[in-house]
């Protein structure tokens, strides 16, 4: 057996779980709403407040897509009751960003300011910060695959460079420097 796949997913009081006949399992909860299609061979079943996943056979196959889904549905009852949330540092001089409407605002020493669309699963919150501190950008989502892809692609906007470790960064990430040039010794 798999050791993730039968691993049961408890649900916490607020989520909801259904399953139709074509294999949708749709999540519900405070946060939001999810589904996910799961394969035929797969199967998934609720009883008193307890998901559990199956698969047929010992197939490479079905052992592979029975952690899977296993891990996915864990993730969308996550998601829906508590939320995933990702911290990023902009760690340069004079690097900031501003939040309106669901739209970011960078200024990472280019000549002009960058503008980032967020999809309506995102939200985002730039807390202030003290003086000699990095800017912090919080983003928050009940869908952590969309979350990942926002964070990667604003990551990707700047990434850290290695001498002086300037860029847009994960929190807790570390950088790999390298050395700088030295003058020759004569």
């Amino acid at each position: 057996m798999s050791r993730i796949g039968k691993l049961p997913v408890h649900l916490p009081q607020g989520v909801a779980v259904d399953i139709d006949g074509h294999n949708v399992v749709k999540v519900k909860g405070p946060k939001g709403e999810m589904s996910l299609k799961v394969d035929p061979d797969i199967k998934v079943e609720v009883k008193d407040g307890v998901l559990s996943v199956t698969r047929p056979t010992d197939m490479p196959r079905h052992r592979s897509l029975h952690g899977l889904y296993r891990a996915l549905i864990n993730n969308m009852v996550t998601g829906v009751s508590q939320g995933f949330e990702i911290r990023q540092e902009l760690v340069g001089v004079g690097y900031h960003v501003e939040c309106q409407n669901n739209i970011l605002n960078f200024s990472l020493g280019f000549s002009h300011n960058i503008q980032f669309q967020l999809p309506k699963e995102v939200t985002a919150e730039v807390p202030q910060v003290k003086k000699g501190q990095n800017p912090v950008l919080i983003l928050r989502s009940y869908d952590n695959q969309v979350l990942g892809m926002v964070a990667a692609r604003i990551r990707a906007i700047r990434k850290p460079e290695p001498y002086k470790g300037k860029g847009i960064k994960f929190t807790g990430e570390q950088i790999r420097r390298k050395a700088g040039k030295t003058a020759a010794a004569k």
